[in-house]
C-alpha cells in the first residue's frame, strides 16, 4: 500500500530535478498575484505582551509549515524555528500519520524568541499578515485537510489573551473579506518534525512547491517588515529527531 502524501511525492521529485520542474511549473501554472507585488500589512495589536525572559516560544500553524518555517527564520529577534506537529499525540506525530487528516495534529512551527527584540504581538502580525491566509479553513493553497489548518498554540495565559485580542481586533476592522479561520488551541504540546523536514525552503528554493507557494512570503516580509527582516536565516542546526 501506497502510504506516501501527494506533497510526500512532490517533496522526492522535487530533490530529483528542481530546477527542471520549477521551469516547467513556471509554464504550466496559472497567473498568481505575487505576495511581493502588494504584501497585506495588518494593523499592530492593539494588546500585547510584556518582555518578561529573554527567551520565549510561539507556536503557530499556517498550511504546509516549510514555508511557516522559512517565514520565522528570517524575523530579526527569532533563534530559531522549527517545524513540527501540535494538536494531538505523541504517538501520531508522525509525517504520514499527520498526512491523513485525522490525528488531530495541524504542521506547526515552535518559534524561539526574544521579547525584548520582537514581541508576540509582532510575530503574530507577521503570521496574520505574510505567512499564510488566515480565511482559509482547513486548508491553505493546494493543501487541504485540517492538518494544514490556521491555529495558534499559545505557550500560556498571556498569549492566549494577545492572540484573541487581535484577531477580534482584525475581525472588527474588516481588513478580510471573510471572517479569521484561526482557532487558539492551548494547552498542546508540539512535536518536532523529521529531520528532512527542517530547514526545507533554504535548502530546496527552486522546488516547484517552494518556489510557487512560499519565495513570495519572503519577498512579502521583507517588503512589509523591512526592520524585522533578517537576510540570512536562522537554520535548525541538527536534526531533531
Amino acid at each position: 500500500m501506497d502510504r506516501t502524501t501527494p506533497r510526500t511525492r512532490r517533496l522526492v521529485t522535487g530533490a530529483i530535478a528542481a530546477v527542471s520542474l520549477a521551469a516547467i511549473a513556471a509554464v504550466l501554472l496559472p497567473p498568481r498575484t505575487s505576495l511581493a507585488e502588494a504584501p497585506l500589512l495588518l494593523p499592530a495589536p492593539d494588546t500585547d505582551t510584556a518582555a518578561t525572559t529573554a527567551t520565549e516560544t510561539a507556536t503557530f500553524a499556517g498550511g504546509c509549515f516549510w514555508g511557516v518555517q522559512g517565514v520565522f527564520q528570517h524575523v530579526i529577534g527569532v533563534s530559531n524555528a522549527v517545524s513540527g506537529y501540535a494538536g494531538g499525540e505523541a504517538r501520531s506525530a508522525i509525517y504520514e500519520l499527520v498526512g491523513t487528516g485525522s490525528t488531530g495534529h495541524a504542521e506547526a512551527v515552535r518559534v524561539t524568541y526574544d521579547p525584548r527584540v520582537v514581541t508576540y504581538g509582532q510575530l503574530l502580525r507577521i503570521f496574520f499578515s505574510v505567512a499564510h491566509d488566515p480565511t482559509e479553513r482547513n486548508r491553505q493553497g493546494p493543501d487541504t485537510g485540517p492538518q494544514y489548518r490556521s491555529a495558534v498554540f499559545p505557550a500560556d495565559d498571556a498569549q492566549a489573551r494577545v492572540a484573541a485580542a487581535y484577531i477580534a481586533q482584525l475581525n472588527a476592522a474588516h481588513v478580510f473579506k471573510q471572517p479569521i479561520a484561526t482557532t487558539i488551541e492551548a494547552g498542546r504540546a508540539f512535536y518536532p518534525a523529521e529531520g528532512y523536514h527542517q530547514n526545507y525552503l533554504t535548502l530546496h528554493p527552486h522546488a516547484p512547491y517552494i518556489a510557487y507557494n512560499d519565495m513570495p512570503k519572503l519577498d512579502a516580509l521583507q517588503r512589509a517588515f523591512p526592520t524585522a527582516w533578517r537576510t540570512e536565516p536562522v537554520l535548525v542546526p541538527t536534526q531533531t529527531r
